[in-house]
């Protein structure tokens, strides 16, 4: 097998790479590195084209893109241009071309999923996410990988192709009971809210294996007005048990601006909250990182957790209250199932390992 990366998913495939080339050694796979030799030069226009430089011929490759990490720049017409979402999707199909149809099996493992978050058409609208899983698919890619999509419904758009949506449920609880590791999950000490209706079943699956209760926020928007492609939150709702003196954590795909997350610690703060963590696959801080570090020092927030999956600034992996989860041997694991084609069914459900931990910290 082999790990072909595009430049910006490169940090995760390193790491990735060390559990691989660890659990082959002293075997008949044993190699110093399963990262191809790859790259998406670029010319001044723009122009880009995908190189492979190491032989493929017969083995099962594995492409790692990074859809979201903006700090990846090239040079365009003189000027330093960050890339985009569409960049990134770009190189991974030319490094899919690169690849000449000689590999055994093409697999795309895409953590934050590019057009996710356009899942669903309402008006006359693109459907960019489903239209790049069937484009993928007609260029021989096999299998899909991904990490918490918005909506898992959109694998519907290629229902005879491999789709795998992950949930780093076991890795967030470690790293959260590993920084605090005086929490006591239980229906007296805990609770899970979730911050909208769409965000409910991961928030009802961390609230059954903690054994403890689960509320809802419900988001009043304003359907008439659009800003920044979207439609504004009026209100927050709360529907749930009292929070006074909990611990409490709100997990969701995704911070983006980060403005929902504030006003549920807000409320929470407000109902004598005990602790407040926010929990989240992808920390994206569109907005930057400023009103977080208001919201810990006047104590709304007690921190923050996200995932190596995308791209995280210098300055946020610097915060005080920011914690990372590493996704990088779940992934992995998978990888090496997949290759020896192992049911990866455990994997999607880690409730033994979570009740091991839990049974460990109560």
């Amino acid at each position: 097998m082999a790990l072909v990366p595009t430049e910006g998913a490169m940090e995760l495939a390193k790491l990735i790479d060390k559990y691989l080339v660890q659990w082959a050694k002293g075997g008949p796979e044993e190699q110093e590195t399963f990262i191809v030799n790859c790259q998406c030069p670029r010319f001044q226009s723009g122009d880009a084209k995908g190189l492979i430089k190491d032989s493929v011929r017969g083995k099962d490759l594995y492409f790692l893109v990074d859809p979201g990490n903006y700090s990846i720049t090239y040079p365009l017409f003189g000027n330093e241009n960050h890339m985009s979402p569409d960049d990134h999707y770009q190189d991974l199909k030319r490094l899919i071309q690169a690849a000449s149809g000689k590999a055994n099996r093409m697999s795309v493992i895409m953590p934050l999923l590019y057009g996710g978050r356009q899942h669903r058409r309402s008006y006359r609208e693109s459907l960019d996410c489903a239209f790049a899983l069937q484009e993928m698919s007609s260029m021989g890619v096999k299998d899909f990988i991904t990490f918490d999509a918005h909506d898992n419904r959109v694998q519907n758009a290629i229902p005879l192709v491999g789709f795998d949506n992950l949930m780093p449920h076991y890795q967030v609880l470690k790293a959260m009971f590993k920084h605090f590791p005086d929490l006591h999950p239980g229906k007296e000490n805990f609770m899970v809210v979730s911050p909208d209706e769409g965000a409910m079943n991961r928030n009802m699956y961390y609230s059954s294996v903690l054994g403890c209760d689960l509320g809802m926020f419900y988001k009043r928007r304003d359907y008439s007005v659009i800003v920044n492609g979207r439609n504004p939150i009026v209100a927050h709702e709360y529907l749930g048990s009292s929070v006074e003196g909990k611990t409490v954590i709100v997990v969701d795909d995704m911070i983006a601006s980060g403005d929902s997350m504030l006003d549920i610690a807000k409320f929470m703060h407000e109902k004598k909250v005990g602790k407040f963590f926010a929990v989240v696959t992808y920390a994206l801080f569109t907005a930057g990182l400023e009103k977080f570090d208001k919201a810990y020092k006047e104590g709304l927030i007690d921190g923050v957790f996200g995932t190596n999956l995308t791209y995280r600034t210098p300055e946020l992996l610097q915060r005080e209250w920011f914690y990372e989860v590493d996704c990088s041997k779940y992934i992995a694991y998978v990888i090496a199932a997949m290759n020896h084609d192992v049911s990866i069914t455990a994997m999607l459900d880690p409730s033994v390992k979570i009740k091991a931990l839990m049974a460990k910290y109560e």
